[in-house]
């Protein structure tokens, strides 16, 4: 059975995911206590199920974990209906489509200073550290209201809390994701109380008088959302655009696509992005009622992940499914989850990476990549801590 730890099968889980899938159904992993659901319909049915609920678990000691806890017990992702639906409607009223629409300037204006930067920089840079990384933090945290200075702060705090995300996380990383969810808390608490005293147009001022049915959000519930939105309005976009820049310079003809026909393929391009080398792998579900998933039974209490990376990568529902297509379409992949938990910035993870993808052509036609990318060790949240490229 799959090691979710193997250092080979975090370099290139497709080959064991693929042997997942010839199972034809989930499949019970012993060492997790949990079904496994590879094909994408099985993947798929688990993110949908009404059955299968994202059930968050307090850590202990709980005074040890306190912010920890309650960033993810009053959060959005893991909740369930009726705190789920409250929740999502709240944050769905400031946090929507024309909002993120009405950020395309600022986003192209953003892409071309970082471009900026790195031609004036010249030589090698990464693609990483200097674009990919840079410009989503840059568009959630002046959507957010975030000071410009403290950045630097937020994409440190964000990995160290999402480390926990992965299978059994290190004594470590724990250490860390309890002391960055104290500090990131505490900061979001500071901003918050400046911002009901002295409301802005940001999203905090924003989240702190949005109200419906006369229902406002808690002090914890609006921590917990503004640090959601942060970290998952980058880790998505910044892992997606990694991987699939990789992927595509591992496949000569569909880099050569990006090179000479950049604006054309943009939309298409980033939903392969997030196709072929997903960015999550691994939701899990719990049951709260006896139900089936791919004729498999599941009992109330046990658990079941989507691993959503398989799903992208299953035979029956994509063509030459371990190839990267950049013109594919239709691409029906889940790499953004389904039903009510489905991604709530996928709508910015797709803007920012449809303009930041053709510009970065653009500007730099004849890019390639130079030394080895640097992957992450982690499969859960799979992407690249480095990616360095240099213009011909």
């Amino acid at each position: 059975m799959i090691d979710f730890k193997d250092a080979g099968f975090i370099a290139n889980p497709y080959p064991a995911l693929k042997e997942l899938r010839a199972f034809g159904k989930p499949i019970w992993h012993e060492d997790l206590q949990m079904f496994l659901a590879a094909k994408h319909s099985d993947a798929n049915d688990v993110l949908r199920n009404k059955s299968l609920g994202r059930i968050f678990v307090p850590k202990t000691p709980e005074t040890e974990w306190f912010e920890f806890n309650y960033l993810h017990a009053d959060s959005i992702l893991d909740s369930e209906p009726p705190k789920h639906t409250r929740l999502r409607s709240l944050v769905a009223k400031a946090f929507n489509r024309h909002r993120i629409e009405a950020l395309r300037p600022d986003i192209l204006r953003l892409t071309n200073q970082l471009l900026d930067s790195i031609e004036e920089k010249g030589g090698e840079f990464d693609i990483i550290a200097d674009y990919a990384e840079p410009l989503p933090v840059k568009v959630i945290a002046a959507l957010l209201g975030f000071p410009d200075s403290d950045e630097h702060l937020l994409r440190p705090w964000s990995q160290s809390i999402v480390k926990m995300y992965e299978v059994n996380p290190s004594q470590a990383h724990k250490d860390e994701a309890k002391k960055a969810a104290k500090e990131f808390a505490d900061y979001v608490h500071g901003l918050m109380l400046e911002r009901l005293k002295n409301p802005s147009t940001d999203l905090i001022s924003e989240l702190a008088q949005v109200s419906e049915s006369g229902e406002k959000l808690s002090t914890h519930e609006l921590i917990a959302t503004c640090i959601l939105l942060l970290n998952a309005g980058h880790e998505a976009s910044v892992n997606g655009f990694g991987n699939g820049i990789v992927a595509a310079f591992n496949h000569p003809d569909q880099w050569k696509l990006l090179q000479s026909q950049p604006d054309a393929i943009a939309e298409t391009a980033i939903e392969e992005f997030l196709r072929f080398d997903a960015p999550l792998h691994f939701f899990d579900r719990t049951a709260t009622a006896d139900t089936e998933i791919g004729g498999v039974a599941i009992k109330q209490g046990q658990k079941i992940v989507s691993l959503l990376g398989s799903a992208n990568r299953d035979e029956d529902v994509f063509a030459d499914s371990d190839r990267m297509d950049l013109t594919r379409d239709p691409n029906p992949h889940i790499g953004f989850g389904a039903g009510i938990h489905f991604c709530l910035g996928a709508p910015l993870a797709r803007l920012e990476m449809a303009i930041s993808l053709p510009e970065l052509f653009k500007r730099f036609p004849t890019l390639e990549l130079t030394t080895t990318p640097v992957r992450r060790p982690t499969f859960s949240l799979r992407g690249y801590e480095s990616v360095m490229a240099k213009v011909k």
